[in-house]
């Protein structure tokens, strides 16, 4: 009994949404500017955040796996911070440290003129640092389980160790990069907390799917419904194309929460 209770606790809500969508307006619901421009920015920013957790990730990933330091527990820690943090407290963690009068904005608005807060590359930012983590765990899960003698024999044949990693290594935990670029990717698509604090809500500038939902709560409850549901689909097909490599174990064995 209190399994049904539990799946119907997590369902319920979800199947409240199809059930008072407002499915002969939706059309037009979902093709107004507001809502296509939100839309736009949103894949382009999850997109974006996704390449730069990919680029940080990677590396990042490859030294929790593999090197052997003192300390290095405690980096795996910070690391995963992200992930128990509300989204909220990162967002204002990035704005003192990257805002105007951050401890490293600062330095970025009087040499470079560059300003990150309430803008579309802020966006970017606050959705990779939320996300990056995701990535992270699950390739340095694969990392760990991957088969170092191949590495190995490779290294004796005289490969160096970017041919290795590029020819060996890389080859062997694609799928749990690709499996973890999908989650990163998602994450970034429905960010709140960290984006609204960062990089502020302007249409077309700075507001994603997300927020657009938080305020056509408040004006148009039925668009709110309506955008729910965009999202609520993204992550049904994200579910349901990494659902063999769930079914394996594969995500839980590559280190994936």
């Amino acid at each position: 009994m209190p399994a049904v209770i539990g799946v119907g606790f997590l369902l319920v809500p979800l199947m409240a949404l199809v059930v008072r969508a407002p499915w002969g307006a939706m059309r037009a619901l979902l093709t107004g500017h507001e809502v296509l421009t939100a839309l736009r920015l949103s894949l382009e920013c999850a997109t974006a955040a996704t390449a730069v957790s990919i680029v940080l990730g990677v590396p990042l990933a490859w030294v929790l796996a593999r090197v052997r330091l003192p300390g290095i527990g405690l980096l795996r820690a910070a690391v995963t911070l992200p992930l128990v943090l509300p989204p909220v407290v990162g967002g204002l963690a990035l704005l003192l440290a990257l805002g105007r009068n951050g401890i490293v904005g600062q330095y970025l608005d009087r040499w470079l003129g560059v300003t990150l807060p309430f803008t579309t590359p802020g966006v970017v930012i606050a959705e990779a640092f939320v996300a990056m983590p995701f990535l992270v765990v699950t390739v340095e899960g694969a990392l760990r389980s991957a088969d170092r003698g191949l590495e190995e024999a490779a290294a004796t044949l005289g490969a160096s160790r970017i041919t290795i990693f590029r020819r060996v290594t890389l080859p062997l935990i694609l799928p749990s990069l690709l499996a973890g670029a999908v989650l990163c990717w998602a994450r970034a698509l429905g960010e709140f907390g960290a984006t609204l604090t960062f990089a502020g809500n302007y249409p077309g500038t700075t507001q994603t799917m997300p927020l657009a939902v938080y305020n056509a709560i408040q004006t148009d409850p039925q668009a709110a419904i309506a955008l729910s549901l965009v999202l609520l689909t993204v992550a049904v097909v994200i579910l349901v194309a990494l659902r063999e490599r769930w079914l394996r174990g594969g995500l839980g064995s590559g280190g994936a929460v």
